[in-house]
């Protein structure tokens, strides 16, 4: 806390205010009518510094407030209109100037076009689309898109790559509205250049479907859209990096993009060990997760809601030491008027070598447990993926939409593994030392096909999507080791797992819209859907080099899944809001069996009504707000409900609940953005409260020598509710500008431990503060606090409440010196601290670099950099539970020295790119 208050201190000092006036005035055209959303600015007349802007309302008339006393250059500009220029001066006393009415003359030129549109709102609201003007937030040299999303207000960027907007994860990004690279956001934001980006627009993107329609599906994602300055739409740019370090590390990556006329062409490339990814790794990460269950005697964790264990403080970092190789094309091209055709192929390889140690503490009303793991594994993954989509306009009326995706996957993984249980008193409970040779591959197929139809009626439309699916996953596994207990002979395990996953899905969705009149609509969706799994596991003991069947060990299991949806919506559209409500109706089927006892059947039906409701409000053209309710089932799978144990981890036994419910989810979602153009402040809020009734969790039992079996069950509810504020607010007076966020979250839960219902309240309150100062184009400084308080409170009588107060503090300097000389340095001082059990690890990280820019329009850069000055390599994650906390220490990277070279080709064909434009005080 300390830290927080001394940090905020040197943020804010004392700033002092002089009187304040406010000036008004009137726009209109050559025909004396008036000209709403015209931009307004105040300059300094000196340098054209903006000390403010506003545009005007549907009157003409705009208005600054508390502006200081001097004198102004006030610029007005309006597309197809000369820019009006005009020199005030402000009265001594505070008060009112009035400027009168203003007439704008046409443009005669395009020149005066081009500088209308060059100065644009730092932030703008536009329906649901929430829009950065990327010339407002300055990066460094050679930087990546990446970066300048770590400058906009109410974007956080993890240490891993992952965007988050107002709390939301960003799962895809668009460039010109065009696909790039599929689904993997990171592949645009990690190697794209900021510099080509004009606007960040970050929006809710419905399906297909549902956007030709106007009917809502529910199927949401978060994208943000990087819209390209004029001069890349029609040329070629890009950037190429190579480095050499020491301890061996290198890193090298390239991009060369061709964008013309709505084609769009780009190639990359990537490789380094100093564990930097520029494209998403969930694949592998998904992967690795299944080979830690396939070992026994490994990482377990009790679920909360159906949900892991909550991680509290790894920050996204990652963590052990990855070589990484990618590459890969994306192309968008028209053919002909009528037809567009956009695909992309990449490829990664990568190399990840883990080294843990995990204590955990457990709580029964037996008494207290510790457990303890080390452990390594060495994994290796290839990935290929291939997107393809044709977009045809059959004429007016028709059209037809195409769209399919290709996926392979190829991993190892080896490792091995020593755990042990102790009771509070150190008596021995159990022991695990296992060693583990896995392997695997996919495959995953997805294709759908989209038909529109609009009838001479307008509002009336018919759509229909169907869309089929295919997945397969093979992998085995050579697990050895063995098994001590205190109370029971050893157990020794030389086996070998075989496990083969397929599943076949298809679906067909139908909607259609009907005018009602008066901008008033009626929506009706029908939705079918039919999927088939199958999964044979077969483990086999190796007895004197034979394999024998484990019967009790190895199962076969098929399920069969459908379901019919129906709802009818009514929607009604005004100038100022929009209304969409209606009933739904969901029937579901699910049948499955297994080969043990006589193929036992599962079989269950499910039938549901699923309301929903969207209510969209603006205020104004810059303060929106949404609110959306809907409700869904959670279906149980077929392995949570077949009755056969798994036992493939002794000492952690998986059954089944034949018995098992549907969980009925209602979900409630609200979105607030307010820009104020007269005051520069920015205040973002998004909240959600989810309530689940019949919620599935886990039942966890222990044994006399503390084998744990779970087991599935329907507890009464579990609710998450989530709140996100943001604030952005300039400091003209000191140049800079404070962003400030806030997050609330609070998760509850019902858990059985031992057949005592416990309730796991755990609630996280962070906070963050960010400082930016600029002065000229000569230095920038920005410092980041981040506090994060976390509680963990149980109803069972022995378990301990846990609290954690984390903490991260960054900072960042960049001094830009004569001759194209360029200082940067950064730290962050991560401290994880567990008052409870005294545990508090305080992690320093430092970096700095030097570099150059040379060549003709400083195409060329090189730069040396220290990395990780103070050689900090481990790192800390910490996992709470319904009756654990653990902490986990793992190795990471530590200090290196790189010389790098970057040479960027936009400056070199595009010499005129980046130059012109106004300063921007934020």
């Amino acid at each position: 806390m300390k830290e927080l208050l001394l940090f905020a201190f040197l943020l804010v000092g004392q700033v002092a205010f002089a009187q304040k006036i406010s000036i008004k005035g009137k726009v209109l055209d050559e025909k004396d009518s008036p000209l709403p959303s015209t931009t307004v600015l105040l300059l300094q007349p000196k340098d054209s510094t903006l000390v403010s802007f506003t545009s005007t309302d549907a009157q003409g008339a705009f208005e600054f407030k508390n502006v200081n006393k001097g004198t102004y250059l006030l610029k007005i500009s309006f597309v197809s209109y000369k820019p009006f220029y005009q020199t005030i001066e402000t009265p001594e006393a505070a008060g009112l100037l009035e400027v009168g009415t203003i007439k704008l003359k046409p443009a005669t030129n395009e020149l005066g076009e081009v500088l209308v549109k060059g100065e644009q709102d730092p932030v703008t609201i536009k329906k649901d689309t929430l829009e950065f003007n990327a010339g407002s937030f300055k990066t460094q040299p050679n930087a990546a898109v990446e970066d300048l999303l770590k400058k906009l207000p109410g974007v956080q960027v993890e240490t891993d790559g992952s965007v988050s907007v107002q709390g939301e994860k960003v799962k895809r990004v668009t460039v010109d509205g065009k696909e790039f690279f599929g689904n993997d956001p990171k592949i645009a934001t990690k190697n794209l250049p900021a510099d080509a980006v004009n606007k960040v627009q970050v929006y809710d993107k419905k399906s297909d479907q549902s956007e030709f329609s106007g009917i809502d599906d529910g199927q949401r994602t978060k994208t943000i859209n990087l819209e390209l300055k004029e001069d890349r739409k029609n040329s070629m740019f890009g950037n190429a990096m190579a480095g050499v370090g020491t301890r061996s590390r290198f890193q090298s990556k390239y991009n060369l993009n061709r964008f013309q006329k709505g084609k769009q062409f780009s190639v990359l490339g990537m490789g380094n060990n100093v564990n930097t990814q520029g494209f998403g790794i969930d694949e592998y990460l998904a992967f690795s997760g299944g080979m830690q269950q396939m070992v026994s005697g490994g990482r377990f964790r009790i679920e909360i809601g159906g949900n892991s264990g909550i991680p509290l403080n790894n920050g996204g970092r990652t963590n052990g030491l990855m070589r990484t190789y990618g590459g890969g094309l994306n192309f968008a091209q028209p053919l002909g008027k009528n037809t567009e055709v956009n695909g992309n192929y990449f490829f990664n390889h990568l190399n990840h070598d883990v080294r843990s140690t995990i204590d955990r503490d457990e709580v029964r009303t037996t008494g207290p447990l510790e457990f303890t793991q080390t452990g390594s594994q060495e994994n290796t993954h290839t990935n290929h993926r291939l997107n393809l989509a044709i977009d045809h306009k059959i004429d007016s009326a028709n059209s037809v939409k195409f769209t399919t995706s290709l996926g392979m996957n190829q991993t190892k993984a080896f490792g091995n593994s020593l755990s042990e249980t102790r009771t509070g008193e150190g008596q021995f409970q159990n022991r695990s030392d296992s060693r583990s040779n896995a392997s695997g591959e996919g495959q995953n197929l997805d294709a759908s096909l989209l038909l529109r139809h609009k009838f001479p009626k307008k509002g009336r439309t018919l759509s229909l999507t169907t869309q089929a699916r295919l997945n397969n996953a093979d992998n085995e596994n050579r697990l050895t080791g063995v098994n001590e207990y205190a109370s029971q002979p050893r157990q020794e395990i030389n086996q070998f797992r075989v496990n083969e996953t397929n599943t076949y899905s298809y679906s067909g969705n139908l909607n259609a819209t009907e005018p009602l009149g008066n901008r008033r609509y009626l929506e009706a969706s029908y939705l079918f859907n039919q999927s088939h799994n199958e999964s044979d596991q077969q483990v086999y003991d190796l007895q004197e080099g034979e394999r024998v069947l484990n019967q009790s060990q190895s199962n076969l299991y098929n399920s069969d899944f459908r379901y019919h949806r129906a709802a009818v919506n009514f929607r009604i559209n005004r100038n100022a809001f929009s209304l969409a409500i209606g009933p739904g109706f969901q029937r579901s089927e699910l049948f499955g069996y297994v080969r043990q006892k006589e193929n036992m059947p599962v079989r269950k039906t499910f039938t549901n009504v699923l309301p929903t409701a969207r209510f969209n409000y603006e205020f104004s053209n810059n303060r929106r707000v949404e609110v959306d309710y809907e409700t869904s089932i959670q279906e149980p799978s077929v392995r949570q409900l077949q009755p056969l144990p798994d036992s493939s981890n002794l000492l952690n036994v998986y059954v089944g609940n034949p018995g098992l419910r549907p969980a009925y989810q209602h979900q409630l979602r609200v979105n607030f953005s307010m820009f104020n153009p007269a005051s520069m402040i920015s205040f973002f809020a998004f909240g959600l409260l989810d309530y689940t009734t019949d919620a599935i969790t886990n039942s966890v039992r222990y044994d006399q020598n503390l084998v744990r079996t779970t087991q599935p069950v329907n507890v009464k509810y579990s609710r998450m509710s989530n709140l996100n504020l943001s604030l952005g607010y300039p400091l003209r007076k000191l140049k800079s500008r404070l962003n400030a966020g806030v997050s609330v979250q609070e998760q509850q839960g019902l858990n059985l431990i031992d057949e005592i219902p416990t309730t796991v309240d755990n609630r996280t309150f962070s906070g963050n503060l960010r400082y930016e100062y600029r002065l000229d184009q000569k230095f920038d400084l920005s410092l980041r606090a981040d506090l994060s308080l976390q509680t963990t409170d149980y109803s069972s009588e022995g378990s301990q409440d846990q609290r954690f107060v984390n903490q991260t503090y960054t900072g960042e300097t960049n001094v830009y010196l004569p001759k194209q000389f360029h200082l940067n340095s950064t730290l962050e001082y991560l401290v994880y601290h567990n008052p409870q059990l005294g545990f508090r690890q305080n992690i320093p990280l430092l970096n700095a670099s030097v570099a150059k820019q040379f060549l003709k329009n400083n195409s060329g850069e090189l730069r040396l950099t220290a990395v990780n000055m103070l050689d900090q390599n481990l790192g800390i994650s910490q996992t709470t539970g319904p009756n654990y906390v653990q902490t986990e220490t793992l190795n990471s990277l530590g200090r290196y020295f790189m010389l790098q070279f970057t040479y960027s080709l936009n400056k070199h064909m595009n010499p005129m790119a980046g130059r012109g434009g106004i300063r921007i005080i934020r």
